[in-house]
């Protein structure tokens, strides 16, 4: 249902390997320790891709040999990206990853998020200016052959945590080292070195993402962690092949914005902000403003009509109970909003292939909780498609043959994806598992569901801003979910159907803290 979003700015060009120009989000890429010969660091703006080469005779011992792209950051932060070697074949140690670094000095304290040619996944540090790197006899690490793809780490104070991830699978903890650093700005960035002084190995980085968490505030009992900050918040809208987990940031703002859907055309997406909507091209440029009439309190739930005619929006009337949610209906193309719904709070999530009857989530009589209801955009009339008493039922979707609602339950006690036919009955549990998922999307072809999945340790009932959470993937057949995005988001993220007519790409908005 609700808030919103946000994150960094970046400047994504697309330039070759400079000593002095900013390549994509870093700043710099240079040799780091002399190496035999030249690395190279470059940035597809067209694929948001980079491609590094280096040389060098190792990262280890009291000094290092190797490619290094960075930037300068301070505070905490999480640095999630995709890697692999252009080539299956090379020496076993050679390496890439993610670094944090005090210096370009070649014997500089760092950490290291380290992927081997042969698999071996660990994270290795130098504590101090020309120390050993730690032997890997006291480091905790994955010996596989299978090579990871996803590499995250997070810093929080002077923790370093890597995680790691094959395409598919939730991330998994490597291990967590406390820094000695007394600088709290670092250079952080990608790295490759060969592991062989007279070779230049070449790999491939992709969804590269740096993050800033929101900071949180805390209760004086230490027990008790309070919500994060509110309004300080910024977004990047994305785009993504859901079958190969690729990403496009096509937009970026300090302010906030949410829960994009795709228009009919496929060439455009339609998002909210400050109250308003608007579109945008799915390859970047300025938003357009729809015309929406007196409806300038929009919130994030909102959606096009099966035929692509009509738009269902839910705007905030100011007094009235529960925040005031009411769903409204109007021409895509702009127009008059017609009022859809007596009752407050009501927020829209769904309409049926029929494009005659909605599908919201509301509290009605007086109660405080919240139910589904079908509505019929006519006559105003509603149907109760569940009748909670406890827990928490939420985003009801129709199944593009209609015959079907999805949508996210917690009766038992985690928040789950259920389905029930199109009249309320036979309700159906369809996921099983620790995460709580919300907001079941189905493709226009209706082959496959996505949905947004937070940790473990949130309220089963909330859906908040500003959290690690991941978007899944799962065949309306059966099976189980496998993840396709790892990010820093939440409300505001996925809240509504965001498939494109292709039935391959989804859009969908990531967060970050202004800094």
């Amino acid at each position: 249902m609700k808030f919103v979003c946000f994150l960094l700015v970046f400047a994504f060009y697309n330039v070759s390997f400079a000593q002095s120009n900013s390549i994509g989000i870093f700043e710099k890429a240079e040799d780091i320790g002399h190496p035999k010969n030249a690395g190279s660091s470059r940035y597809d703006a067209a694929t948001q891709t980079y491609t590094m080469r280096g040389s060098g005779s190792n990262i280890w011992f009291n000094r290092d040999e190797f490619q290094y792209l960075y930037k300068k950051i301070s505070g905490d932060f999480l640095l999630t990206a995709d890697f692999e070697f252009v080539s299956p074949k090379g020496n076993g140690h050679r390496k890439i990853g993610w670094m944090l670094r005090e210096s370009p000095d070649e014997g500089a304290a760092s950490v290291n998020g380290v992927i081997h040619g042969d698999g071996l996944t660990v994270l290795q540090w130098r504590p101090l200016r020309g120390a050993y790197m730690r032997d890997p006899e006291d480091e905790v690490f994955y010996a596989k052959k299978t090579v990871f793809r996803t590499v995250q780490m997070e810093r929080k104070g002077k923790s370093i945590t890597m995680r790691v991830a094959n395409w598919g699978e939730p991330l998994q903890e490597v291990t967590t080292q406390e820094m000695p650093y007394t600088k709290d700005s670092v250079l952080v960035g990608l790295f490759i070195s060969s592991h062989d002084s007279d070779k230049v190995e070449e790999a491939r980085i992709w969804n590269v993402r740096i993050d800033r968490p929101v900071p949180e505030t805390y209760h004086p009992n230490p027990q008790i962690k309070l919500p994060p900050l509110q309004g300080v918040v910024g977004c990047r809208l994305e785009t993504m092949n859901v079958f190969d987990g690729k990403r496009m940031v096509i937009r970026e703002s300090l302010g906030k914005f949410e829960a994009p859907n795709w228009m009919p055309d496929g060439e455009r997406l339609l998002f909210n902000e400050e109250g308003s909507l608007y579109t945008i091209p799915i390859n970047g440029g300025t938003p357009e403003k729809v015309k929406t009439g007196f409806a300038d309190n929009i919130n994030n739930d909102h959606g096009i009509s099966s035929n692509g005619k009509m738009l269902a929006i839910s705007h905030q009337i100011e007094g009235k109970p529960g925040g005031g949610s009411t769903v409204y209906v109007l021409p895509l193309a702009g127009g008059t909003p017609k009022q859809v719904t007596e009752q407050t709070p009501s927020y829209w999530h769904g309409w049926s292939p029929n494009n005659k009857d909605v599908a919201i989530v509301g509290k009605r009589n007086g109660s405080d909780v919240y139910n589904l209801y079908k509505v019929d955009v006519n006559t105003r009339a509603e149907t109760a498609l569940t009748s909670n008493t406890t827990g928490h039922v939420d985003g009801p979707e129709y199944s593009p043959d209609g015959k079907y609602v999805y949508y996210n339950a917690n009766p038992t006690g985690t928040m789950q994806i259920w389905r029930m036919k199109a009249n309320g009955t036979d309700k159906e549990q369809l996921t099983f598992d620790e995460y709580h998922s919300w907001f079941p999307h189905i493709s226009p072809d209706g082959k496959w569901m996505t949905m947004i999945s937070f940790p473990t340790d949130i309220e089963p009932n909330s859906h908040p801003s500003y959290k690690k959470v991941m978007l899944r993937l799962m065949p309306v057949s059966g099976g189980a979910p496998r993840v396709i995005a790892y990010l820093y988001g939440g409300q505001g993220t996925i809240n509504v159907n965001s498939w494109a007519p292709d039935s391959k790409r989804i859009a969908f908005v990531s967060n970050s803290e202004k800094k």
